[in-house]
């Protein structure tokens, strides 16, 4: 199982209490394989994988967006993710 590319992304934990809102990120990663992609707590074979997009937000990263045979899955991410869509689309033209 050889690594292809890897992306970071983060998910907000929002902590609310009768005094305060505490919005705690979390630092993750995609990991693109050549059979999966894995994230911390998914794990998608690229065969139902069917593309991988991206929407900016404002000057700093965006949406990364997981169109998959069972659903969509959106992930926020602060750098481009355009080398990671390039991997993944390479990997398609390979089969």
């Amino acid at each position: 199982m050889h690594l292809i590319a890897e992306q970071p992304y983060f998910k907000v934990e929002r902590q609310v209490n009768s005094i305060e809102q505490k919005d705690i990120e979390h630092a993750r990663t995609l990991y693109l394989y050549h059979d999966k992609i894995v994230t911390k707590y998914r794990e998608f074979p690229i065969q139902d994988v069917l593309d991988i997009t991206y929407r900016s937000v404002g000057d700093d990263g965006g949406l990364l967006y997981l169109h998959t045979s069972s659903g969509l899955y959106t992930y926020t991410v602060k750098s481009s993710p355009k080398k990671f869509i390039e991997a993944f689309k390479e990997i398609g033209k390979t089969e």
